[in-house]
C-alpha cells in the first residue's frame, strides 16, 4: 500500500549509530505476538481510516501459524467505542474519522483473513497504546512473556504507542518491518528508524521466522 521509495541510507545508519543508537535488544525465551489494529476499518481502502493493507496481513498471517503451531501466545487488539465515547474522548475530536469505529457500524471488528480464534486473546481499546486501560499487562505477565513480536497499523500511530509503551514495561520489543504499515511510505520509514533506534528491534521477517527454530516450546 505505500508508495514512493524512501529508504534509510547507510550513511544516516551509521550517524545513529556513532551516537549510541540502533543497538539491538534481541529475543528473550517467552514470545508474545502482538497483533495491533487490523480492523475492516484500517484494512479497507474505501474508509476514510483505511489503506490497502493487504500484504502486511498475508505477512502476519505467517507469523499467526509459525505461533498457532507451537502454541505461543496471541493477543489482537482493536479501536471500538461506544456512544457515549464519541464526544468525550480528544483522540476522536482529533480525528473525527473515527467515528467510524463506534460498535454498531461494525468497523472495528478484526479482518477475517486473520482467522483469529475464539482462544485467542481480543482487547478492545480506547486509545493509541495496547497497554493504554487495558489487561495486556497483566495478561503478558500472567503468561510469563519477555518478548513482544508487534504487527499491525499504522506504524506510526498505534504501533508506535504499543512499541514504546511495552518497552517502558520492560519488555523485549521485535518490529517485523512486513508486518506493519502506514498510509503513507514518509511516516512509515521515518517510525520505523526511530522504533529501532531506541525502543525496539526492526527485523526482516524471515529473520524473526528463523528465531523460532531455536525456540523449544
Amino acid at each position: 500500500m505505500l508508495e514512493g521509495n524512501c529508504t534509510m541510507s547507510e550513511e544516516l545508519r551509521l550517524e545513529y549509530q556513532r551516537k549510541g543508537f540502533l543497538h539491538a535488544v534481541g529475543f528473550g525465551e517467552t514470545p508474545a505476538l502482538l497483533v495491533v489494529d487490523f480492523s475492516l476499518g484500517f484494512t479497507d481502502p474505501t474508509c476514510p481510516l483505511g489503506a490497502n493493507f493487504a500484504t502486511e496481513l498475508a505477512q502476519t498471517c505467517r507469523l499467526l501459524e509459525r505461533f498457532r503451531v507451537r502454541k505461543l501466545p496471541i493477543v489482537f487488539t482493536t479501536v471500538a467505542y461506544d456512544p457515549e465515547d464519541l464526544e468525550r474522548l480528544r483522540f476522536i475530536a482529533k480525528i473525527p474519522s473515527l467515528r467510524l469505529l463506534e460498535k454498531s457500524l461494525g468497523y472495528w471488528q478484526l479482518n477475517p483473513v486473520l482467522g483469529r480464534l475464539e482462544s485467542e486473546k481480543l482487547i478492545l481499546k480506547k486509545q493509541p497504546s495496547a497497554f493504554f486501560e487495558t489487561d495486556l499487562l497483566e495478561w503478558l505477565r500472567s503468561r510469563g512473556v519477555d518478548t513482544l513480536i508487534v504487527c499491525g497499523v499504522t506504524t506510526s500511530g498505534c504501533i508506535r504507542a504499543s512499541v514504546i509503551d511495552a518497552l517502558q514495561n520492560n519488555y523485549r520489543v521485535i518490529i517485523p518491518r512486513e508486518c506493519v504499515g502506514d498510509r503513507a511510505i514518509g511516516p512509515h520509514q521515518a517510525n520505523l528508524l526511530d522504533m529501532d533506534s531506541k525502543y525496539g528491534d526492526v527485523l526482516d521477517l524471515e529473520a524473526v521466522l528463523q528465531r523460532f527454530q531455536h525456540i523449544s516450546r
